[in-house]
């Protein structure tokens, strides 16, 4: 008997890789602030390249960025800089190896990282309307992303912003025939009610 593949967004077809992360990451709230680092983190390497890469590369990223813990990375220096630069597992831009010390450093000074960044995710209500091309940024990301800029934090733009908060569940931008849909708008959020 044939088992039937279930429906996906279109963005996550065509790859293993891409379709775990589809269906067990992608949408779920998150809300601890180390997990909640890594994907800021993530989406910061992001920029620039295609969201696959990041995917292939998250691993030997979690062994060399002592995984993702803030606590850690903050303590990091050049020198550490200059062996990621020359490790063909990890995305070697030394602009952004930068950012995420110095983003570790703030993320670490931050008194409650986690309601930090959810203070920005849409009313309950509004989180669960997706288009068919959903925005690239909205005006909650491009408000986080002034926060964060304000605050010191790098490669943390209002598309960047927006693709976190798709990552961490803040939305759900699953098409609404994708069998994740359903399942990601009815988690309990902590932040932002109706």
């Amino acid at each position: 008997m044939l088992i039937e593949e279930p429906r996906r967004c279109s963005w996550c077809t065509g790859d293993d890789l891409y379709q775990r992360y589809h269906d067990e990451e992608w949408g779920v709230p998150i809300f601890d602030s180390v997990a909640l680092f890594e994907r800021l983190a993530l989406e910061s390497m992001q920029a620039g390249l295609a969201w696959i890469t990041v995917l292939k590369k998250r691993e030997r990223m979690r062994m060399q960025f002592y995984g993702f813990n803030p606590l850690e990375l903050a303590k990091c220096d050049e020198s550490h800089i200059q062996t990621w630069l020359l490790d063909p597992g990890l995305i070697r831009h030394k602009g952004k190896l930068n950012a995420l010390v110095r983003n570790a450093q703030l993320t670490v000074a931050e008194e409650d990282f986690s309601g930090l960044l959810w203070r920005f995710a849409p009313k309950a209500s509004q989180r669960n309307r997706r288009a068919e091309q959903p925005a690239s940024q909205t005006a909650e990301s491009q408000a986080m992303a002034k926060l964060l800029k304000s605050k010191g934090y790098s490669f943390v733009g209002p598309t960047t912003c927006y693709a976190f908060m798709q990552s961490v569940g803040m939305v759900n931008d699953h098409a609404q025939d994708c069998w994740r849909y359903e399942a990601c708008s009815s988690h309990r959020y902590c932040a932002g009610g109706d």
